[in-house]
């Protein structure tokens, strides 16, 4: 449903450009080259199965999941009963 002087599916044209930006921009930011052996972070080893999985991989799964956790978030987003009342 594009309008104005557009085509039909532009519109979807626009969201799959944008998904696929984020996609790149994801593998762009993988590491890559040789793996470590031991944790940068904590100094344990790293398995070979991630080692060949995620080539150039840093970090064992344990501090990689850590680093992978979204951190709290900052404000309520559900608001508070006030807010709602206003």
């Amino acid at each position: 449903m594009a309008g104005g002087w557009t085509r039909d599916g532009a519109v979807q044209d626009q969201i799959d450009d944008t998904v696929m930006d984020a996609v790149n921009a994801a593998r762009a930011r993988m590491p890559t080259g040789e793996s470590e052996i031991y944790c940068a972070s904590c100094g344990d080893d790293i398995p070979e199965g991630r080692r060949i999985a995620i080539p150039g991989v840093r970090t064992c799964v344990t501090c990689q999941s850590g680093r992978d956790r979204p951190a709290a978030a900052l404000f309520n987003r559900r608001g508070s009963k006030d807010s709602q009342l206003r």
